[in-house]
């Protein structure tokens, strides 16, 4: 990896406490949605480094997503659904959980939003109303979802997952337990629709296949990574974040050790790791194209004894490579 082909930059303006999600505009790699602890959405031109409007929540904002272009969901430790007209400058309460929204995700083949809360349920909200179109109860607290085309995972406390499929939503297609010990913490689904990735706190990463055909189950398998090693003490760090790039099926991982590693899941490679970042990372987004990686670094307060001070919240936009992220 030479030095002059890579270009990444800090955005300004970012948040006053922790970024809890990065989400690149649907065929974007201009505009990035950015949710913060500090109750915060923010909506960036990556192009010119500006921010280009905020708004609030009473309490830290866990997640957000895009609709269309103009349209952003976000949700939160206040229970509570906005929804943002950028046009407009102006916002909506969609709807509320009986506990914080954790996870946000559009399912355009259903043209609906999906909300994933620590009430143990998952909400579907029609963005036209707008107005909740159905709820549907899960195993445990929600701490993670991802569509996969018509159909969507969800990752729960007690490492359990459910499988649902948009179209029919009156029953659960699968339900399984995590093949990791320990907690979950993000789910993403590759692009072909075939597999998800599943990362825990324990510095540890599955790839599950959705088809229940044993023989394709026996394809599945799980990895360490986001461990580091110093004299005879190995240092495992929880691995916060996933993303995908859509066109190559390739995918990031970002963990407390503050590295993002490149990943070829089919043929169980890495394909690059990049510097050291200055904290954990707590969420990744590739943009639609795959050029630009969008690098969100927050602390995450896993240390009993916080360093002091604590490192500053940052953005990091990285325009990436075919060398990076190309199967080889």
């Amino acid at each position: 990896m030479t030095g002059e082909t890579r270009t990444e930059f800090k955005l300004q303006n970012t948040p006053d406490d922790s970024i809890s999600s990065v989400k690149f505009g649907p065929n974007s790699v201009q505009f990035l949605l950015v949710s913060s602890w500090d109750g915060t959405v923010r909506l960036y031109d990556v192009a010119s480094n500006t921010l280009r409007l905020k708004y609030s929540h009473d309490h830290p904002v866990l997640d957000c997503c895009f609709q269309d272009a103009v349209h952003s969901y976000s949700g939160g430790l206040d229970n509570t659904l906005k929804m943002f007209d950028f046009n407009s400058n102006s916002e909506t309460v969609v709807g509320t959980h009986d506990n914080a929204i954790r996870a946000i995700e559009y399912a355009s083949e259903v043209q609906g939003i999906l909300t994933g809360s620590w009430d143990s349920t998952v909400k579907m909200w029609d963005p036209r109303q707008p107005r909740c179109v159905g709820t549907y109860t899960q195993p445990d607290k929600v701490y993670t979802m991802s569509v996969c085309g018509e159909k969507f995972v969800v990752g729960t406390a007690g490492r359990k997952v459910y499988v649902w499929d948009l179209r029919n939503m009156n029953f659960i297609q699968q339900r399984r337990d995590s093949s990791l010990k320990y907690q979950t913490r993000c789910i993403r689904c590759f692009p072909n629709k075939q597999a998800y990735v599943l990362s825990s706190i324990e510095g540890r990463v599955a790839v599950e296949y959705l088809d229940t055909n044993p023989e394709i189950q026996k394809k599945k398998y799980a990895f360490k990574c986001h461990r580091i090693k110093e004299g005879a003490i190995e240092h495992i760090y929880p691995v916060n974040a996933i993303s995908f790039h859509q066109t190559y099926n390739t995918f990031a991982t970002g963990g407390s050790d503050g590295y993002v590693n490149i990943w070829d899941g089919f043929n169980k490679k890495r394909l690059c790791q990049f510097h050291r970042y200055p904290t954990s990372i707590s969420s990744l987004c590739f943009s639609h194209d795959g050029t630009v990686l969008a690098i969100a670094c927050s602390y995450q307060y896993e240390l009993e004894t916080p360093p002091d001070p604590i490192p500053e919240d940052n953005v990091y936009i990285r325009y990436v490579t075919d060398q990076e992220t190309k199967p080889k």
